[in-house]
């Protein structure tokens, strides 16, 4: 027996679809992943979607429309010329064996990291968005509190934990294995 949908409820198909038909090329992938899990085998689907940035904001625009998502995270990824930063929402929230996983990504470059904030959107997603700058070096625009949350006030300017690079914190790291005793 298969759950029960509730109106303006998509199942994952659709669900993409309803983006596709509006961005078309601008959702560069879109991969629906389903698995059963918990001791009734119940199934689960999960969406990753890859967006451009010059689309960004306007996917998540269309999300509201559609339906207002649950956001826990946007994580975030140096991938070397890129930093990827990912938006993990759930659609259907509260809605027993109907909730959906949809990810969004979103790369930037890392010569101009910079992305519009979604909190006009989504108000939720401030304290994320704030980690993301800190920790990444995004600079979110728009964001209406740009202040340091997660690092210490005196943390060195340019220097982003998360970052693999040069402006990543390895620097700072002791090397207490070459410490002699």
């Amino acid at each position: 027996m298969s759950p029960k949908k509730e109106n303006n409820q998509k199942n994952p198909e659709e669900l993409v679809k309803y983006f596709k038909d509006e961005f078309k090329t601008s959702i560069r992938s879109a991969e629906i992943k389903k698995r059963k899990a918990g001791s009734k085998k119940n199934e689960t689907s999960t969406i990753w979607m890859k967006v451009e940035k010059s689309a960004f904001k306007d996917v998540i625009k269309h999300l509201v429309d559609y339906q207002f998502p649950h956001l826990p995270v946007v994580s975030g990824n140096d991938l070397g010329k890129t930093i990827e930063l990912i938006y993990h929402f759930t659609v259907n929230y509260g809605t027993r064996m109907n909730e959906i996983n949809l990810h969004i990504s979103v790369d930037l470059p890392k010569s101009k990291p910079e992305i519009e904030t979604i909190c006009d959107l989504i108000p939720g997603a401030l304290v994320t968005e704030r980690e993301k700058q800190e920790m990444l070096g995004v600079k979110i625009v728009g964001i209406p509190d740009a202040r340091k949350l997660f690092l210490p006030d005196d943390w060195p300017e340019n220097i982003y934990p998360w970052r693999r690079d040069e402006t990543g914190p390895e620097k700072y790291y002791k090397n207490l294995h070459e410490v002699k005793k």
